[in-house]
């Protein structure tokens, strides 16, 4: 079945209100656990998530109801929401345009794409663009948690780490009912396409193979018997992990997290990521 504009809409303006904006209010709704002996690296590990939580809102806001956080919820894009001893940050300078993801699926074939991908001309494309965002964000969070100290914080990325789960599992199962639909006018099944999508982030990421598409051969799937993949993990059913330096990889589009780009062209926020822009390597 093809998805129309309104089917398009429908979901995504559930994804950013059911799941999205929990995940920034959540931050308020814990606010009786104690931080004010929060470490340091709690604090970067706990606010780095907030330039992919930014990331998401824009693309899910703008794809569903035509405009952002400057109008949905403009007191988030200051310093996302109240957080005690967590100041956050304010939004960073984001590149959602059409032509910021034709470089990366055009990066991912390997070889530009006629005409170039947009992900808003059509509810199949945007599904397929949204592939690309919540699933770094939930390595992130797994990646996170065992470096956190303070039990607080761990409840906090618990919380947020089993909404963004939510959240990739209801785009990979939309994507997985139309595995073998070819998206028009390429001729490319949609399961390709995320197959080439994970391909491309474990290449940016440096890291292995901690990502894959919808369909993968038995010997990469659940307990090494299943090729249906509507939900990523290891042969465990384990999620992977992703650092911040890895995600930062990804997000930048070009495998280097001193270098700015894709998404994030003037880069992400937080002293975690600003520390790399600091610490360019020297040739």
């Amino acid at each position: 079945m093809a998805l129309t504009a309104t089917s398009t809409a429908t979901i995504t303006t559930l994804l950013v209100s059911l799941l999205f904006l929990p995940k920034f209010y959540s931050f308020e709704l814990i606010i009786d656990y104690d931080y004010s002996s929060i470490s340091k690296s709690d604090v970067d590990l706990l606010e780095f998530p907030l330039n992919l939580e930014f990331l998401e809102a824009e693309f899910f806001l703008h794809g569903s109801l035509g405009y952002g956080l400057d109008k949905f919820a403009p007191n988030l894009t200051k310093r996302g929401p109240f957080k005690k001893q967590l100041k956050g940050f304010p939004r960073p300078l984001l590149d959602l345009s059409a032509a910021s993801f034709a470089k990366v699926v055009d990066r991912a074939f390997g070889r530009p794409l006629a005409p170039p991908f947009d992900p808003y001309t059509s509810g199949l494309n945007f599904l397929l663009a949204s592939y690309l965002i919540p699933y770094v964000g939930l390595t992130g969070y797994v990646g996170a948690n065992s470096k956190l100290q303070a039990p607080a914080s761990k409840r906090l990325v618990a919380g947020l780490l089993a909404v963004e789960s939510g959240q990739d599992a209801i785009i990979r199962a939309l994507l997985y009912e139309r595995a073998t639909v070819k998206v028009p006018p390429y001729g490319i099944t949609v399961a390709e396409f995320t197959d080439r999508f994970s391909e491309l982030r474990n290449k940016l990421g440096h890291a292995g193979f901690k990502d894959e598409g919808l369909v993968v051969p038995p010997v990469d799937g659940a307990e090494g018997k299943i090729i249906g993949n509507v939900l990523a993990g290891n042969r465990n059913s384990i999620a992977f992990e992703r650092s911040p330096e890895e995600v930062l990889r990804i997000v930048y589009g070009g495998g280097n997290e001193h270098k700015p780009g894709g998404f994030y062209p003037k880069g992400a926020k937080g002293r975690i990521a600003r520390s790399h822009l600091h610490s360019m390597p020297t040739a």
